[in-house]
């Protein structure tokens, strides 16, 4: 009698309590890269459809800081997905730079699944916004926690790296070394933080 096919919400929680072996079962399942980039885009829609659904419940105020593009649900959704797709090959490239044995389809595969764990706590974010809102602020310091714990452990069962400690760290300086040249490049190219063209 073969075992029943695990929920998405059975697995998402069971990735929560045991991230080694949900990554392994993951990788496992090898769907066709094509579907793996249809995925991105859905978990990437249904983001910031939940941000913008946060929004409507309890509207922050304006942050002069924030970048203009995320005023925009359009522009916002771009610029998360491209920042995913940089993410996809990050995680790919410099795996194998560090001597992983990963590839970009299992990064994709991982990088939609993390995506889709963060859009689950959204809606749980979502909910106490609306029956507990200053626990809200928690599940997203929880949130922030989760996502470097769940994308170690991902990382380090991709590339067969054994120290998951030794796999933040490199997550860690590889993301500032990435924000760094995004920020370098775009300098270069006259935008700034805040979307707005340099003083002359």
């Amino acid at each position: 009698m073969t075992e029943p096919r695990p929920s998405l919400l059975s697995l998402a929680r069971d990735t929560v309590t045991d991230p080694r072996g949900s990554a392994v079962r993951i990788l496992s399942l090898a769907p066709p890269r094509a579907v793996l980039w249809e995925a991105l885009v859905l978990v990437v829609i249904l983001s910031v459809l939940l941000t913008e659904l946060g929004e409507l419940i309890s509207p922050a105020p304006i942050d002069p800081m924030m970048p203009v593009f995320m005023h925009y649900p359009l522009a916002a959704a771009a610029v998360q997905g491209l920042l995913l797709v940089v993410t996809v090959h990050a995680i790919a490239g410099i795996g194998r730079v560090f001597g992983g044995t990963g590839d970009l389809a299992g990064a994709l595969a991982l990088t939609v699944w993390l995506q889709f764990i963060m859009a689950c706590l959204q809606v749980v974010q979502l909910v106490f916004l609306i029956v507990l809102p200053p626990a809200a602020g928690l599940v997203g310091i929880f949130g922030i926690g989760l996502f470097f714990w769940l994308l170690s452990h991902f990382v380090a069962v991709l590339h067969g790296f054994p120290s998951v400690l030794k796999t933040f760290a490199m997550i860690v300086f590889s993301m500032i070394g990435i924000v760094f040249g995004m920020s370098l490049i775009l300098s270069i190219l006259g935008i700034t933080l805040t979307g707005a063209m340099p003083d002359v």
